[in-house]
């Protein structure tokens, strides 16, 4: 079996839309290296200067490099009937299928990874990176971050890896299990079994632990879009699962609530989103050493304090600034200067100078309780319903004092005639950062698509 080990240099960081500036790639076998094709490309676009930095390619260097649709030809030749190989081949290997997408050609190659090659054959090491690697083994690795540098020194680690593979068993099981769609340790009767309706799935090891944590519209699409997938992490997660479960939710809102909360209460090891609970801002309130109401925007590590809480802190500025306003408050004691000197605020002007001892505290503190009576107002309560997991079914969401509260599911039947008698059907939820955001987002794009609940009354 041929293999041909690649390294490309790029105009940027990522994978979309980046442009090649130099490649090599390097054709051999399990014997000898059989050849080797070097070239600087013309990227057409401007290389900035951390890459320059970087790579020490130039725009002048590449600016008389051909073109790569004038190099694709030699591309195509070389790595024919050869596994395309490459450490860290996901990027390679995408950003080279892009640059002959442009040429309406579609490359389609084998692939072999020398960072999961390594992994397997080599585990225990601290870094897996290639210049770690090549320090670790004392592999030359002579102009790094070069095209031909890099191959040079990926060449000599996948001979070691071919080295210490006796038989081909780890080889053939990598190839082997990239052309399949489950993961190998997987009944495939308990993908047959999943449903094509909206829920969160969950897998887990062989231990029964859960690894990650999903919500899909269609939860056996979604599952298997996760076998699919070439993606480092998607291989090793798939190759980490033993077994898939799931719970019916009926409709993706719910469902997203629910894998935000399970994210939260099992933190997968294979989930990166929504694992930080984020704190929201909130306007709080207190009388300070001199008797005075005031107030100020703290972050809490959950919104269920009964604070008025916001997403971003510009919120909460542009709140006190209104009410600062309206009740005739110091901008000294609402947090909107940091002086401790009497308050200077550029916008608002109008204080009735309770930090200079001109107005008495208890007449001051009169017009903050009033503010604060203000900001807690508007506190929103109503419930979200929205499709049930059955056709007699409906299932809601409850936000109370502006907290998210749970969700629940209820017969079509059912007699409800207000928010309290939803609470018999509701499993409780914690109120964070994350539910109330999907929340927000989910009355935005969908505002037709669901019906309110006033506090006093249910209409269906």
């Amino acid at each position: 079996m041929d293999y041909v080990v690649v390294d490309i240099e790029t105009a940027g960081k990522g994978i979309r839309n980046n442009r090649i500036t130099e490649i090599c790639i390097v054709r051999m076998n399990e014997e000898k290296i059989l050849e080797k094709f070097v070239s600087l490309v013309n990227p057409q676009v401007r290389i900035p200067n951390f890459i320059t930095g970087l790579t020490g390619i130039d725009d002048d260097m590449v600016r008389t490099a051909p073109l790569f649709e004038e190099i694709a030809a030699k591309v195509i030749e070389i790595t024919e009937d050869a596994v395309f190989v490459a450490h860290n081949v996901t990027f390679d290997y995408t950003v080279l299928r892009s640059e002959f997408r442009y040429l309406g050609y579609n490359f389609n190659r084998q692939k072999l990874c020398t960072v999961r090659l390594a992994k397997k054959l080599m585990p225990g090491k601290l870094s897996y990176s290639l210049g770690r690697l090549c320090s670790t083994l004392g592999i030359p690795l002579i102009n790094r971050h070069r095209a031909e540098g890099d191959t040079d020194a990926t060449v000599i680690l996948f001979q070691r890896l071919m080295s210490l593979d006796d038989g081909g068993i780890v080889f053939d099981s990598f190839l082997n299990s990239r052309k399949t769609t489950l993961a190998p340790n997987i009944d495939r009767e308990i993908i047959g079994n999943l449903p094509q309706r909206p829920g969160v799935y969950y897998f887990k090891n062989a231990k029964g632990k859960i690894i990650y944590v999903g919500k899909g519209v269609r939860i056996k699409e979604r599952v298997l879009s996760h076998f699919y997938d070439k993606k480092n992490k998607e291989y090793d997660l798939c190759q980490a699962t033993a077994t898939v479960d799931f719970l019916e939710t009926g409709n993706e809102l719910i469902a997203l609530l629910l894998e935000a909360d399970e994210i939260q209460n099992h933190y997968p090891m294979f989930n990166v989103a929504q694992k930080k609970l984020r704190a929201p801002y909130c306007i709080i309130h207190y009388v300070n050493r001199k008797g005075i109401i005031q107030f100020a925007i703290d972050r809490k590590s959950a919104a269920d304090l009964g604070a008025v809480t916001y997403y971003k802190r510009e919120e909460a500025v542009a709140k006190l600034r209104r009410i600062c306003e309206e009740f005739m408050l110091c901008p000294r004691f609402t947090g909107l200067q940091s002086s401790t000197e009497s308050c200077s605020h550029y916008v608002i002007k109008d204080c009735n100078k309770v930090c200079k001892g001109k107005e008495s505290v208890a007449i001051y503190n009169i017009r903050a309780k009033r503010a604060i009576l203000e900001l807690h107002k508007n506190r929103d309560n109503y419930a979200i319903i929205c499709k049930g997991r059955t056709e007699g079914e409906h299932g809601f969401v409850l936000v109370k004092d502006s907290l998210y509260q749970g969700y629940g599911f209820f017969d079509r039947d059912q007699g409800i005639e207000g928010l309290i008698d939803l609470e018999t059907f509701l499993t409780a939820k914690k109120n964070t950062y994350h539910t109330m955001r999907i929340i927000a987002s989910y009355l935005n794009a969908n505002p037709k698509s669901i019906k309110l609940m006033v506090p006093e009354e249910i209409v269906l």
